[in-house]
């Protein structure tokens, strides 16, 4: 992990694609039960680039995102994500490739209500053990001040409102600094008005040179992206290639 004071984007200026999926497929089982969510799904994504993946609901892109964070794991293919082939890792390496490459964003925010906005944001950062208790203070605020709550450090969650929580969820994501945002239909809980003030913001990380990639069923937010994606019935059907 890069030095706690340095907000560069790691491999940001790296050659090739910064996520590479081949052949991925992924079989769920329940029981005597398979359901296939992906079928030989071929994906690029190189660095720097705002990508939109869409689809229809079961089409197999919440699964796509979680392959790409090492989150699920593909029953065939080669998945390589900033370098790094996935398929060989234990899931302790995993948790620690995650936390050095990989920031995440849910769409129900997932904050611990009894931690304040700061403590949020600084939470992956104790988890890393990355630096001092100042030296992440300091990560922590300026990334509130980033995503404009440089004056709700203290708040709690329930003290926010729904898109000032998702504010935060986007600065504790960005905390460690990852090449890579990855976020599920982020602006699901979110008004009209707050979700195209978030997307402005994914903007503005992105010109900072952070890949992002993101699910999205809001066609006007789709078009927000430099390419968009679509899935349908586990497989990529348009926009797989840069």
């Amino acid at each position: 992990m890069e030095t706690i004071g340095d907000t560069s984007v790691p491999g940001a200026g790296s050659r090739g694609p910064v996520i590479q999926l081949r052949g991925v497929e992924k079989v769920y089982q329940t029981g005597r039960v398979e359901y296939p969510a992906l079928r030989g799904v071929d994906l690029a994504v190189a660095p720097g680039e705002l990508v939109a993946v869409v689809g229809p609901s079961g089409s197999g892109k919440s699964t796509i995102l979680n392959i790409i964070t090492g989150i699920d794991r593909p029953t065939a293919g080669e998945v390589t994500v900033t370098g790094q082939d996935l398929t060989g890792l234990t899931e302790e390496e995993l948790a620690v490739w995650r936390g050095d490459h990989v920031g995440i964003v849910f769409q129900f925010f997932q904050l611990l209500p009894t931690l304040t906005a700061i403590e949020n944001v600084m939470l992956p950062l104790d988890f890393a053990d990355a630096g001092t208790v100042a030296e992440r203070s300091e990560r922590g605020r300026f990334r509130l001040e980033q995503v404009g709550l440089g004056d709700k450090l203290g708040n709690f969650p329930a003290e926010l409102s729904g898109g000032e929580q998702q504010r935060v969820a986007i600065a504790r994501a960005l905390a460690c600094n990852p090449a890579i945002l990855v976020a599920d239909e982020p602006t699901g809980n979110l008004d009209s008005d707050t979700a195209v003030e978030m997307f402005e913001l994914f903007g503005k990380v992105n010109r900072d040179g952070t890949t992002i990639v993101y699910v999205t069923h809001d066609p006007s937010l789709a078009g927000k992206a430099q390419r968009v994606v679509s899935i349908r019935d586990g497989q990529v059907v348009d926009g797989g290639h840069p």
